[in-house]
């Protein structure tokens, strides 16, 4: 998965129909690891209409053994920031770990599955319910986007996010012409869909996996810890060193990545 041009040639064949859940293991066959995907087992249930005094701050906190990670909450998608902060407040994050790591592409955590002593089930946790889509066109995935992941359209045509699993982009830089075209094929299943101007610098200069546009719900962004993203994006994995492994675990760091997410009530976002 470290080299572009391979990485180019799978996303731009995954963008037509991101199907199947990468750790449900009657989608080995189909699932692409190009997809942050949440598997549809065993569940840590609790009450979604529980009341929860929500931190007020839209900044949390991602401490990990590989440093710390600050994350903005977005506006704009209210019922996935409300949710994230009411798990956050129930400390439902605190020892899973991220559990599915690609490098040139994301780090995907919040499974409470990944808490237990069995690898095998990771991916496949979760609250017990589904977050309504808040797919929006001014929110793409360039580097550092924050996004909930979900199980694949054949079973969840309305896009539903998992209830806790999300992942944070790492990506890569795109040439302009690789862009055109993820830009055409989104544009043949999103009618009239265009990239302005400010996205395609950012994804041809920055980097981001713009082929999940549209598909996955953005919810927040990266700002503070990149080179800790970069860090744990580029963490020993089965599938890096060429081990056999079950699809399950192929991409779960040899060496356990913990997490724990707290609220930053004070936070002062930099001037830059």
């Amino acid at each position: 998965m470290n080299h572009i041009n391979t990485n180019f040639f799978i996303i731009v064949l995954s963008i037509a129909a991101l199907v199947g859940c990468a750790n449900n293991p009657e989608s080995e066959s189909t699932a692409s690891s190009e997809e942050p995907d949440e598997g549809q087992s065993a569940e840590q249930t609790i009450n979604p209409d529980e009341e929860i005094m929500l931190p007020a701050t839209n900044y949390f906190k991602i401490i990990t053994p590989n440093g710390d990670m600050v994350i903005r909450l977005y506006d704009d998608t209210p019922a996935h920031r409300d949710n994230f902060k009411k798990l956050v407040a129930q400390n439902y994050y605190d020892g899973t770990k991220f559990h599915r790591v690609i490098e040139s592409f994301m780090i995907q955590g919040g499974d409470p599955n990944s808490k237990d002593d069995d690898p095998m089930n990771d991916g496949q946790g979760g609250p017990g319910y589904t977050v309504p889509a808040e797919i929006q066109a001014p929110l793409f995935h360039k580097k550092g986007a924050l996004a909930a992941a979900r199980t694949g359209d054949q079973i969840n045509p309305e896009r539903e996010s998992s209830g806790s699993q999300f992942y944070i982009v790492q990506g890569q830089v795109y040439p302009e012409d690789m862009l055109e075209r993820i830009e055409k094929q989104l544009g043949d299943v999103v009618d009239g869909f265009s990239y302005p101007e400010e996205f395609r610098e950012i994804y041809t200069t920055v980097g981001g996996t713009p082929s999940l546009d549209m598909q996955y719900t953005v919810f927040g962004e990266l700002v503070e810890g990149f080179d800790v993203l970069d860090q744990i994006a580029q963490a020993p994995t089965a599938r890096k060193s060429g081990d056999p492994a079950h699809p399950a675990v192929i991409d779960r760091p040899v060496e356990d990545i913990d997490m724990t997410i707290v609220a930053l009530e004070d936070y002062e976002p930099s001037a830059n």
